[in-house]
């Protein structure tokens, strides 16, 4: 790493522009004398010199800290010391700086609404209404940190993009469980740019009928609640639902809804002789959703649907679907 690198991590932690230049500059040069020392970050000024003053109280500090110290040889020459045990207690302090930081933030935020009187609702639900909403779920769906539970149905705050942000969530070990309603996964271009890549990248899904509410629950301290088809054409807006009771019963809600719901994709139990379009007919089969939507979503015709699916009965030794689908229950194709 370059010693511009290094000093921006060590300014991260808590150190000044030049204390992160004073250890930088002992471990390129090794033990300094402090007269030797000001004439090395002299250059890093363009030959300015430093006051004497300036620079002991710097090195002082960094003495203090515990990542310098005089050698002992009686000419007041300096030395980097191993920094684990005074980096460990720089980073603990800053995280309690940051944790006081984010309290003072939400304290003065809390104060600003209630000073806004009768126009803000209670601290426990914020109104989110027209074109900030969109903005709003992204930014939150990034900082999720562990969890993300979702009722998925249309129509969409985000107009029924691709969700990259899901995808890298996934990546950074963020779990998602999502229970679709039917009529989402109904969605051609919504299964194939947004269902489809999500499932790909490791998102547990489930299908029901119907959902009871759209929403999304982001590490069980904060839910965002949106509007059905029928409210949105009301009014565009959203309830951000903080820690309370409610939150409680929309995540106990959840919980009940994913242990009814249907899975969305197979286990690895699938025989490996299934190739990826059997696969994907096998998995919207168990949606629910008809011949008609599983061919505009697969891109093929009714008849070539129909030639599938007894492919699928032929593997599976069954005559029709229902036997088709106790055979993959049992199975643990599903």
């Amino acid at each position: 790493m370059s010693d511009e690198g290094l000093r921006a991590h060590l300014r991260c932690l808590g150190l000044s522009c030049l204390q992160a230049q004073i250890y930088t500059a002992l471990l390129d040069n090794g033990r300094c004398t402090t007269e030797t020392l000001a004439l090395v970050l002299g250059r890093h000024r363009n030959g300015d010199r430093f006051e004497d003053q300036e620079l002991e109280q710097n090195l002082a500090h960094l003495r203090r800290l515990g990542l310098i110290t005089e050698t002992g040889t009686g000419d007041g020459e300096l030395a980097p010391v191993e920094p684990s045990i005074a980096l460990d207690s720089m980073t603990h302090t800053r995280v309690a700086e940051l944790h006081q930081a984010h309290q003072a933030a939400v304290q003065a935020y809390r104060e600003y609404r209630r000073s806004m009187g009768p126009q803000v609702t209670e601290e426990l639900i914020e109104v989110v209404k027209g074109p900030s909403v969109a903005e709003r779920i992204w930014n939150i769906e990034e900082a999720a940190e562990f969890e993300v539970l979702r009722f998925d149905s249309p129509p969409y705050h985000t107009h029924g993009s691709a969700n990259s942000i899901e995808v890298e969530n996934l990546e950074k070990g963020v779990e998602y469980r999502v229970v679709y309603s039917k009529s989402a996964v109904q969605q051609a271009a919504y299964y194939n740019i947004n269902i489809q890549p999500c499932i790909a990248a490791g998102e547990q899904a489930r299908v029901l009928p119907t959902v009871p509410v759209k929403l999304t629950v982001f590490d069980r301290r904060l839910a965002l609640v949106s509007m059905s088809f029928v409210e949105s054409e009301v009014k565009d807006y959203m309830l951000m639902v903080h820690p309370s009771s409610l939150l409680s019963a929309l995540t106990g809600l959840f919980e009940m809804s994913w242990r009814t719901a249907l899975p969305m994709h197979l286990s690895d139990r699938v025989p490996p002789g299934l190739g990826p379009t059997h696969r994907r007919i096998l998995e919207l089969l168990a949606t629910g959703i008809n011949d008609a939507a599983i061919a505009e979503l697969l891109g093929v015709s009714r008849r070539t649907l129909s030639r599938h699916v007894e492919q699928i009965n032929s593997r599976a030794g069954s005559l029709t679907r229902f036997q088709m689908a106790l055979y993959a229950a049992r199975s643990g194709w599903i």
